[in-house]
């Protein structure tokens, strides 16, 4: 048992490492061959806090375990907008002033309520893994056409200030490049292993596994930058911050986990952690959109944030003992 433990905790710690190291020289080479900053900011750096979600899945899904795959990918999303951002408003109230974030917190509700609808059958297919890929091509076109383009907006002025890319010689930030992607695939597949081996000595269930430890480790990345985010006074960031990750993880994470092999759906996945996903982001529309004078996620409601997911991670434990 010791080894399992090893390899989720030790794989954990590498994988948020080789994660930061696959952005740095992802970032370091797209900034010398004359990428835009924002640009960088708005597409690399979102698929760098949401690689270790979407290498974990994707492993997860190709050895058979959707229990992992899927939970690692909503059990993220939970934490995001319960644990993150209400860790991050009680330190600080994130005023929302971005219009595109006035526009995405919406299509985030409608992004959700997609991935509910097609989860009802029982079935993640193909077919709804290649729509949900589909949908976030065109939202990735779409922000990367709006972000160029509106530099006036809060949340292009906030990215194109916070990212300082340090160039480094080409051969180096190639180096990184490859060197982060191995470590992040290699360190995917033990914590996979190890996760796995540990639901099988205790009686847990994969499911549980994933949307506890794996997708509280996983996350980690999105509550280091949305912290440093808020500290810099980067308000709209932090909640940009939340809000693409959880898009990348219900189109992009469940969609490529869905392409590489069909995933059967636990009944607990759509009467449960669908509905406590769907009841938060709702609640992220309604306090952050703004139907007060002015959007602020405050320090209340940050507060209630965090109890939710305190109460939603005592609830699954309490359950899973008394199975």
């Amino acid at each position: 048992m010791l080894f399992p433990i090893l390899a989720v905790v030790i794989g954990l710690v590498v994988l948020v490492w080789s994660a930061d190291k696959f952005v740095e020289g992802a970032a370091s080479l797209a900034a010398t061959l004359g990428v835009p900053t924002l640009l960088i900011g708005m597409v690399i750096m979102g698929f760098g806090t949401s690689a270790p979600e979407m290498v974990v899945s994707a492993i997860a899904a190709s050895k058979g375990n959707p229990g992992i795959a899927l939970g690692n990918a909503y059990g993220s999303n939970i934490a995001n907008i319960a644990l993150i951002l209400g860790i991050t408003a009680l330190l600080s109230p994130i005023a929302v002033k971005s219009k595109i974030l006035r526009i995405e917190l919406p299509v985030l509700a409608l992004v959700t309520a997609l991935a509910a609808w097609q989860l009802c059958d029982g079935n993640l297919t193909r077919i709804d893994a290649y729509v949900l890929l589909g949908v976030f091509a065109v939202l990735i076109g779409w922000s990367i056409y709006q972000g160029m383009r509106g530099k006036t907006d809060s949340l292009a002025i906030d990215i194109d200030d916070s990212e300082e890319i340090v160039k480094q010689p080409v051969g180096k930030s190639i180096f990184w490049l490859v060197t982060g992607l191995v470590l992040l695939v290699a360190s995917s597949d033990r914590m996979v292993w190890g996760a796995v081996e540990i639901a099988s000595a205790f009686g847990l269930s994969e499911h549980f596994i994933g949307l506890t430890i794996v997708a509280f480790g996983t996350s980690l990345p999105e509550l280091a930058a949305s912290v440093t985010a808020v500290r810099k006074n980067e308000h709209d960031l932090a909640l940009g911050n939340v809000i693409g990750s959880n898009l990348f993880n219900t189109l992009a994470v469940v969609g490529i986990a869905g392409a590489i092999q069909p995933l059967p759906i636990d009944a607990n996945i759509m009467h449960r952690d669908m509905l406590v996903m769907s009841a938060l982001t709702l609640s992220l529309f309604v306090f952050g959109y703004g139907f007060k004078k002015q959007g602020r996620i405050n320090r209340v409601e940050g507060g209630i944030l965090v109890s939710c997911y305190i109460g939603y991670t005592a609830y699954l434990v309490a359950t899973q003992v008394m199975k």
